[in-house]
This record gives structure tokens, sequence and C-alpha cells, in this order.
């Protein structure tokens, strides 16, 4: 018998080998109360669980191959910076002292109010930075409790892992790390996205990987030989010999397809008919540009500055925000960096915002509607872009536009703020191109009056399909909506395209769409000139441009937009996608 169940695919690969079932149970947080001459002693017991959770993550860090790419322990180290910062190592010791709680739900009040920040952020990408602090609470939960930590307990010693596909509920990116180091071919979990840190860390690492897989532990046996395709998001369970040589032949197309990848990596990336598109990359940390140049990205088409203003009790300063800039900015040599400026929600971690939960956060004070109402939040931040714009080519993304009165807006603080430079004696690019995201229907409606003003545009489609066809694709009971070829999806973003180019001012994408490769034929027939991705998308969406003819594309895109019906936009998009086309 076959048993088959699907998900998600966010790391391409086919993988056969064994199930390792990881059957970590949830964790039962109670409360209970602490006397006083034992509170010393709670404090002991948090401080001990911590350090003891630091050691197991820097002896995963320190095991890491030397010629692992550095960005890989990066993720290692962001948790261990986590577990120093005050908001997790310092905030459950003062509730252990003042409630005179114990450990365990000290650190759960400090988890849960972390993660409320998180969910209001809007961004489907830093919304999922709150699997991090699950991770690493979790991590230090289950020593206070005498649990099993993590994956590292169930290999117990020596490579017992190798060969072998684990499925797991959640899996953190210390687990990802010390899975590929074990030999693991594959891994599947029940929850997770596909913006996550571990699916990231799948692709950069290799390892084929499907999540979102509701209750796979359930159906599949320890040692059961498994399939893993991570291009479909489909894990089979079969003893069919003919199955599993197909998959075997699979596995050899997938080995010959990254090997013809990696020679594009210095290709340019120039269509047949010699139509030569910029791929840049997306990136939140500085520590992301050495995947740049693995990638062979052109520059940089949208840095994140969110991560600089998060979990910290106030608000990075000027100079704490150009040092950042520069550093990025310089180690690009010349190339280009498109730094986008502060998009979040209205939450409490930033000083000066006292106002209450908004309801729908997503329709609330975020991004640029949160920078025009406190100046004082915003100024720093323009000010340490434009002086960071004088080490390379740097220009300046506006988030979550929607009026042309906030365009206006934005440009007459930028003014404001080179005065005050001038003043200052500080120099700075007065030429820095000033550039809106279009990620709202009405600015795409608007393209036309926005690119009068603006030096380029840059179409975000995460926020842009959500907010066309109201649906959250986090949500579970919605997902199902949430669908980047919806004809008014198209038509907007076609109708954005169009008003840069009669504008002449470049239009890119930095959303998800732009990394997908089977939109990449759609978008170039559209018009599109210029993609940021992920960097671990790039080659493969430079592969297809370079077998592309742009010119014969156009006629058959025509007709995916003035399509109405799901079925024949979707084959229509398969034919783009066709080897022969």
């Amino acid at each position: 018998m076959t048993v088959a169940l699907y998900g998600f695919g966010v790391s391409r690969g086919v993988a056969i080998g064994r199930a390792c079932i990881l059957a970590r149970g949830a964790l039962d947080i109670v409360e209970y109360a602490i006397p006083n001459k034992f509170v010393d002693e709670e404090v002991a017991r948090f401080e001990a669980a911590l350090a003891t959770a630091r050691r197991q993550l820097k002896e995963i860090r320190n095991h890491i191959p030397t010629n692992t790419p550095v960005d890989i322990a990066a993720f290692i180290d962001t948790h261990l910076l986590m577990m120093e910062d005050t908001s997790l190592a310092t905030a459950p010791i003062h509730s252990i002292r003042t409630i005179k709680c114990n450990a365990e739900w000290a650190l759960k009040l400090q988890r849960d109010a972390l993660v409320r920040v998180f969910d209001q952020i809007d961004d489907p990408y830093l919304r999922t930075r709150k699997d991090d602090i699950d991770h690493v609470v979790n991590r230090i939960q289950r020593i206070l409790l005498n649990e099993s930590t993590h994956l590292h307990d169930a290999a117990a010693t020596g490579n017992r892992l190798n060969g072998y596909i684990v499925l797991a509920d959640d899996l953190s990116p210390a687990d990802t790390v010390f899975m590929q180091h074990q030999g693991v071919v594959a891994f599947v979990t029940e929850y997770g996205g596909a913006t996550s840190h571990t699916t990231i860390l799948a692709r950069s690492l290799g390892i084929p990987a499907i999540v979102g897989v509701r209750n796979a532990r359930r159906y599949f046996q320890p040692n059961e030989q498994l399939i893993v395709d991570g291009q479909q998001g489909l894990i089979l369970a079969t003893k069919d010999p003919a199955i599993v040589d197909y998959y075997r032949g699979e596995q050899a197309e997938e080995q010959h397809h990254r090997e013809q990848l990696s020679k594009t990596r210095e290709k340019p990336a120039i269509s047949l008919d010699r139509e030569t598109i910029a791929l840049y990359a997306n990136i939140e940390l500085p520590e992301d540009l050495s995947a740049i140049a693995r990638a062979g990205a052109k520059g940089v088409g949208l840095y994140r500055t969110e991560l600089l203003f998060m979990n910290r009790d106030d608000t990075p300063g000027e100079e704490e925000q150009f040092n950042a800039y520069r550093q990025v900015v310089e180690a690009m040599k010349g190339a280009l960096v498109t730094i986008r400026t502060l998009d979040i929600g209205a939450d409490k971690q930033i000083s000066g915002l006292n106002g209450t939960i908004p309801a729908n956060p997503a329709l609330g004070l975020r991004a640029i509607r949160l920078c025009l109402k406190d100046p004082s939040l915003f100024k720093p931040q323009l000010r340490a872009i434009l002086r960071a714009s004088v080490y390379g080519q740097v220009r300046m993304m506006v988030p979550m536009l929607s009026t042309l009165h906030e365009v206006l807006h934005v440009m007459q603080l930028v003014e404001d703020s080179k005065r005050e430079l001038r003043h200052q004696g500080r120099e700075f690019n007065a030429q820095m191109p000033l550039g809106g995201m279009i990620e709202v229907p009405a600015a795409a409606l608007s393209a036309d009056l926005f690119a009068k003003h603006l030096d380029f545009l840059s179409i975000g489609t995460n926020d842009l399909i959500q907010y066309t066809i109201a649906t959250d694709r986090i949500d579970d009971s919605v997902n199902y909506l949430y669908d980047p070829l919806h004809p008014a999806v198209l038509r907007l973003i076609q109708m954005t395209i169009d008003a840069g180019r009669r504008a002449a001012i470049p239009v890119g994408m930095c959303g998800e769409m732009a990394g997908d490769s089977k939109y990449t034929r759609l978008l170039l027939g559209m018009g599109l000139r210029e993609f940021s991705m992920h960097p671990t998308l790039i080659l493969e969406v430079k592969r297809i441009i370079r077998a592309s003819n742009v010119a014969v594309l156009s006629d058959t895109v025509n007709r995916v937009i003035s399509r109405a019906h799901p079925d024949e936009i979707v084959a229509l998009v398969n034919t783009l996608n066709r080897d022969d086309f």
C-alpha cells in the first residue's frame, strides 16, 4: 500500500530514506508560587538552564564544518544573541522576584509578551520571526523541565541519523544545521512556514524539506522507507519498486540540475533575445551578504531595517542606524543597495508609541503611516540613510504608500533632512534615488501618479495579494484564497509595470512572487526587468531567464491577463514554462 501526504514544499529536491519520528510532546507549563526563601534558588535554576542552552548551541555551532557558508552559522549566532538579550535573559528573573513564580512560568509570560508584539507585524516574513523566540524558549523550557531538548538528543552518539528523513512537529535552525551535519537527507514538519529561518536554512543547505504536513507523524512508522519530493511538497511511503525507481531517476535529474545551475553563477542574466535582467537579493542582516556573493546577485533589492528597531526598550539613534547601513553599503563595494524605511506595526517596543493595540494591525498604523505620524522616529532614519549614501550606490524605498499625499510628505521630510545635514556639514548624496513600494491596491491604481514624483517603484507582492484578495496567507482557514495568479492581482501588477514604463523609471518586484521560478516567464512577458528575492532562489530564476526569449512571451502573457477562469490561467502559465516554449 502507498500512503501519500502533501504539504508546502520549501526546499526542492528528492530524498529517499528511512523515517526518524521525532516525538517531542507539547510543553505543559504550569504556574506555582515560590516561597520567599527559595526565590534566589529559582533564579539560579533559571540561570543554569539558560547557561546550558547556550552551551548546547555553541557546541552545535562549533561542529559546523569549516567549509559551511558563514550565513549558516549566523542563524545559530542569532539564537545565541537572543539568549543574551535582556528580554529573555533578565525579564524572567524580574518576574520570578516580583511575582514569586516558578522559572518556567516566568519564561512563558515573557515569551507570550514577545510573541504578541510579532503577531502585530503585518509583514509575513518578519511575523514568522516569532518562531525564533519559540525555538529559543522551548530549548530553555525543556532544560528546566528535565525533558529531552532537541534533535541532537535523539541522535545520541555517532551518525545515527545518516540517511534518515526526520519527521517533527517543528524544527529550530539549530536542529536543521545539526541534521545536515548528521547526514539527514530530508525533513518534514507538521507546522512552520515558507519564510521561517528553518526553511531558509534548508534551502541554503540543500536539504529537501516540506512544512505544514499536519499529523504526518501519525501516518508513518519509525524506520519505514519514505520518499520526499520537496518540489511538489509530497511525502510517500511505498514498497512499489516502480515508484521507488521513478524517484531514484528524479534524484539523478535533480543532481544534474544542481550541477548545471552552479555553472550559471558567474554568467549574466540575459535572455536569448539579449534582454538584460537585474537580479537582486533581499536581506535583513549584514550577515546575509555572503549569500549574495555566492548567488551572483547584482546588489540588494530590499534591505529590511526593522530588526534594528525590534526586541529593545529604546529606538536606535541616527548614529547606530548610520553605522549599520554603512556596513552593508561598504560591503557591497559599489553594487546597488536598496534600503527600505521602517515597516513595522504600532507595537509598544518602539519608544514613543503608547497607543492601544489596534483591532486590525494590517489596516492600522504601520510602515509609512507610523513614520509620518512620528517624524522624530522617521527623520533619524532618513538622515542615517542619506549619510550612508556617500559610501556606495544607495537608494531609499518607502513601504505601504497608499496616497500621493504620503509621497509628497516623505519627499518634504527628505528635503528637510538634507537641509539639516548640510547645516551640520555632513556628507550625503543629494541625488540619492527615492522609490516607493506598491503593495496596496490603491497604490497600484495610482502608480501613474506616484511615478511622476518617484525615481523607481517596487512591487511587494506579499501584501499586494493579501490586500487585493482580503486574505491572510498565514491563516490556515483562508490561505487557500491566496493566489498570485488571481486576475485582479495580475492586472494590478501589469498596471504598475506600465506606469513605470510610461514615466521611464525602473519597476522591480521584491515580494515572494519574484523568487518563484514558475512565475519568471510570466513576469518577463509583463515587462518586469528587476527581480529581488532570497539569495538561494537567484540561480534558478537566472537559469530560466537565460533560456527564455522575452519577445515571444507577450502574446501568451496577454492571454493570461485577459482570462478570468483560474484553470485557464494556470494552463497558460504552464505553457509558458514548457522547455520548448
